[in-house]
């Protein structure tokens, strides 16, 4: 999938003129652009910007649905003070392999508990082990047709005024083609209208990257 539905020469002003990696970000990046992968990893705006979000609501715990090899984990992680902690939900020991070593050369590893297994099955658990409204952000980027089910989970976990993140909704523009049918695109295109009418929180569609849906869990 395309990773931004910018032109690029607007992408790269974005690039050399609102965005800030630090050392182990930028190789990070470089590591990860080597993987067929690649253009699953989120850009160094949307990192900056989860980051920013971080500080606004004075985050101290986080869940991500979807780690690959942990640009973003090591974003949101950098932005948390000491005793903060983000728990990261994926599947793949390969891809995370490569975000444990950065992870550990930033300095954040040890706010980050890596959770290998169906991410379902982590959020069933942390609403037994941390509770209801534990949490104060969330992220969601990982197999779009569960998406669903880990908003709903997300919106058990997350705390009233609390944020939700939810990746890839524009999904390269295929969710705004009434021609267009699969699996992943239909399931985007089915969440985007729930949320919208969800009373439950107060939601905006960006377009930053593939497109970011920012939800705001409203008050009990």
């Amino acid at each position: 999938m395309a990773r931004s539905l910018l032109p690029e020469a607007v992408e790269q002003y974005i690039a050399k003129v609102a965005t800030h990696e630090s050392p182990v970000q930028q190789k990070l990046r470089a590591e990860t652009s080597k993987l067929a992968e690649a253009g699953m990893q989120i850009g160094a705006d949307q990192g900056a910007f989860f980051a920013l979000l971080i500080h606004a609501i004075s985050a101290r715990k986080a869940i991500e649905i979807g780690t690959f090899t942990g640009y973003s984990a090591l974003s949101v992680a950098s932005a948390l003070p000491e005793g903060g902690k983000l728990v990261a939900c994926d599947v793949s020991e390969e891809w995370t392999s490569i975000a444990r070593r950065h992870w550990q050369e930033a300095g954040v590893a040890s706010k980050i508990d890596l959770r290998i297994g169906p991410a379902t099955e982590t959020l069933s658990k942390l609403l037994d082990t941390d509770g209801p409204s534990s949490f104060d952000f969330a992220f969601i980027d990982a197999d779009k047709t569960s998406y669903d089910a880990y908003y709903e989970a997300c919106l058990k976990l997350v705390r009233p005024n609390g944020l939700i993140a939810i990746d890839n909704v524009l999904w390269s523009g295929k969710v705004a083609d009434p021609t267009v049918h699969d699996d992943s695109t239909d399931a985007l295109r089915a969440l985007n209208e729930k949320i919208c009418r969800d009373t439950r929180v107060e939601a905006s569609l960006l377009t930053i990257g593939d497109g970011v849906m920012l939800v705001r869990v409203n008050k009990v």
